[in-house]
């Protein structure tokens, strides 16, 4: 078998065989494919589209080329999450102690910001002294005591798909439905979980655009799950504008820790009960109507607030006490408050624009060397649909370095759009798959 055929037989929008795929990925992955065939294929593969076949064999060759994590000891209550990527998503911070309140056991592995988007491992690490590093015997024993336990990604976790997804960034090759969902279910899929709650996000801070888009990727990956024996669902939801007010790494804990102490309401509660009440759906065979109520009565009792205090403990947190006080977590050293410009409606918030802002800040990095100021972010005071007039505060932003402000600022407010007219409100939720 050659690879020069394979990218052929890929070009002319021929159907690749599960062992032809099985062969690509483990050449890929050991170095006897170069990374110029490899990205040719990849190529062929963006433009002439992987079917469902395709895609899965595809998946299994990436779980199949590293670890795999075996979690069966935990009865079948091994649940994760997973989002696929936007502007103040703190989700995980939130379900997690929501499910595991409720009895799931979360063992999730999770990834560090790229971009406009960020990254549980790097909230998490906002927190001094949290360890996203564990040795899989406290990693095992924590998930079992406490219910949850969050951490940095296993180097030989699915090794082949962090090689081939570093060559699509480079390559263009990254908006590929088919390479979307092997890469992400391949990396859920090694994991371990019995239970798989995907969000996919749909909107301007999304990698889905639209819609359409959105729910074809989300069947593809619910497909595949259900094809590997998974209990799988996805939730489509709105990332036109940021979820919550927080963009920015402590910020988005504070935010959390607001969320379960059932002081803050709105959309990033509400997204986060309806994500918890479908892993517990799922895990213990209930109604969706059930398991909505067991979720929010997790938030009100406190429960989902004990079991976020107990793993932070759990993980090396060395200071709690923001836990009572979420505003003393990480203060910034310069913060700047962003007024708007005209007077009307805020129409749209462009959320990858916002997400840009956040990282010009310190919050982000374009590179996975980058450092990140676990301070830095922005604070939402107005979202799309508030009425502003000219000189009223929007925004807070937050950073270590005061020359960040500027151009900050003048992309923030290139986020924003307003108009005389109220804008028509858009579901937080799309749809369930």
């Amino acid at each position: 078998m050659k690879m020069y055929d394979l990218i052929e037989k890929k070009k002319r929008g021929k159907r690749l065989s599960e062992r032809e795929i099985g062969f690509l990925v483990s050449g890929y992955t050991g170095g006897e494919i170069p990374d110029y065939q490899m990205s040719a294929f990849l190529m062929a593969a963006c433009l002439r589209g992987l079917d469902h076949k395709e895609t899965l064999a595809l998946t299994k060759a990436m779980r199949d080329s590293g670890d795999r994590l075996d979690l069966s000891y935990l009865g079948g209550l091994a649940a994760d999450k997973h989002s696929t990527g936007g502007v103040g998503d703190k989700t995980s911070l939130i379900v997690g102690p929501i499910a595991a309140a409720l009895g799931l056991k979360i063992a999730k592995m999770s990834g560090r910001g790229l971009g406009h988007t960020g990254g549980t491992i790097d909230k998490l690490e906002s927190v001094e002294g949290f360890e996203t590093t564990l040795s899989p015997e406290r990693f095992s024993k924590q998930v079992q005591e406490i219910g949850l336990a969050i951490i940095g990604q296993s180097r030989n976790l699915a090794p082949a798909d962090k090689k081939i997804y570093a060559l699509r960034d480079l390559t263009a090759t990254v908006d590929s439905i088919g390479l979307i969902a092997s890469s992400i279910m391949s990396k859920k899929l090694a994991a371990g979980a019995d239970v798989i709650v995907l969000d996919v996000k749909v909107g301007s801070g999304a990698f889905m655009k639209t819609k359409a888009d959105a729910k074809a990727l989300a069947l593809e990956m619910t497909e595949i799950g259900r094809g590997c024996g998974k209990k799988v669902r996805a939730v489509l939801s709105n990332m036109d504008v940021p979820l919550g007010s927080a963009v920015g790494n402590a910020l988005e804990v504070a935010e959390a820790v607001r969320v379960l102490r059932n002081e803050e309401k709105g959309e990033l509660l509400e997204l986060c009960l309806e994500l918890a009440a479908n892993m517990v759906s799922l895990a213990k065979n209930c109604p969706i109507d059930k398991a909505r109520i067991m979720a929010a009565e997790a938030v009100t009792s406190g429960k989902a607030l004990e079991v976020f205090r107990r793993w932070m403990k759990a993980q090396g947190a060395k200071d709690v006490s923001f836990i009572e006080a979420p505003d003393k977590l990480c203060p910034a050293e310069r913060r700047r408050t962003v007024v708007a410009r005209e007077s009307g409606y805020i129409v749209s918030m462009n959320a990858e624009t916002i997400g840009k802002a956040a990282a010009l800040l310190g919050a982000g990095r374009e590179t996975l060397d980058d450092r990140i100021d676990p301070s830095a972010g922005i604070m939402l005071l107005r979202k799309t649909g508030d009425y502003v007039r000219a000189g009223d505060p929007v925004a807070e932003l937050y950073t270590s370095s005061a020359a960040a402000f500027e151009e900050a600022e003048t992309a923030f407010c290139s986020a924003l759009r307003f108009g005389a007219k109220e804008p028509r409100k858009k579901p937080l939720i799309y749809g369930i798959v």
